[in-house]
């Protein structure tokens, strides 16, 4: 299934409770945008996860769907709040409290871009804003709820994979202080978003393709995992971030000359999170 908001690749045979979706990999720019925005066309990127969708899709196979943004990050967030709106961009947004995703020039309509580079030289009006909530923010949650409810209606229980990639400098500050450099982050908000027995058994999938694993520093999930993590009824949701230097040139935003080796790392990682979707998982304390 495709539409402008995300494409769904369901499985032949659904051997598996587990959801894997990438909110942030969409590369669909319209030249509307493009002639909206005052950053080129490879700064702009700079936000998305790229190629993240093309290390999921192998997912399938292991009976498990995969859902993936079509829309750009830098146009619409879809691991925000669609009230996550910023008043220094959107015209008609009152100020409401502190939100330091918003503050920051990201919230569900993007001000800026990665090192925070503005996106537009003027401002959007709320009735634009709000048009592209209903065209590609609700689409992808609707498709993303569903595929939970069926998750949970097929296995009695759901695991959403929530799939992200991040710079590589993002880690040099807990680098410093660790034995090794992480490579991945699995953010579960601190246990509120997924059972521990599901946390532990993504880290070892990952851990024992040899890539050093950390959870929740400095990412410990975002709206995705805040709205869909609820262990004490079955639905758990993990973040996952992929350091962007395994497997792409982050200036050029292109694949390495080895994606396709990672791409088969990542299939035997995916195999073994989908084999966790075949079992009964005890329900854990919310």
């Amino acid at each position: 299934m495709t539409n402008d908001a995300f494409t769904l690749i369901q499985p032949r045979d659904r051997r598996s409770c587990v959801v894997f979706a990438s909110p942030h990999s969409g590369r669909d720019y319209s030249d509307a945008f493009l002639a909206q925005t005052v950053l080129d066309p490879l700064v702009v990127r700079s936000s998305e996860d790229a190629f993240v969708d093309d290390l999921l899709h192998c997912a399938t196979d292991y009976g498990a769907p995969v859902l993936a943004a079509r829309v750009p990050r830098a146009f619409v967030d879809l691991n925000r709040s669609p009230d996550e709106l910023d008043p220094a961009l959107i015209d008609g947004v009152r100020r409401s409290g502190h939100n330091p995703r918003v503050a920051s020039g990201l919230g569900v309509i993007p001000r800026v871009v990665a090192n925070g580079r503005a996106i537009y030289s003027g401002r959007l009006t709320l009735t634009e804003a709000q048009a592209r909530i209903d065209r590609y923010w609700r689409p992808y949650h609707a498709a993303l709820q569903d595929q939970l409810n069926r998750a949970r209606m097929d296995f009695g229980q759901a695991i959403l994979v929530d799939c992200h990639s991040m710079p590589h400098e993002a880690m040099d500050g807990v680098a410093r202080s660790a034995s090794r450099r992480p490579q991945i982050v699995l953010g579960d908000r601190f246990g509120a978003a997924a059972g521990a027995e599901v946390v532990d058994r993504i880290e070892a999938a990952f851990a024992t393709a040899g890539l050093t694993v950390t959870r929740n520093a400095p990412f410990a999930g975002a709206y995705i995992a805040q709205a869909y993590g609820r262990p004490s009824r079955g639905q758990h949701a993990v973040q996952i971030e992929i350091d962007r230097a395994l497997y792409m040139d982050e200036r050029r935003i292109a694949p390495k000359p080895d994606f396709a080796a990672f791409r088969d790392l990542m299939r035997g990682i995916i195999a073994e999170i989908a084999a966790i979707g075949a079992e009964r998982l005890p329900l854990a304390a919310e």
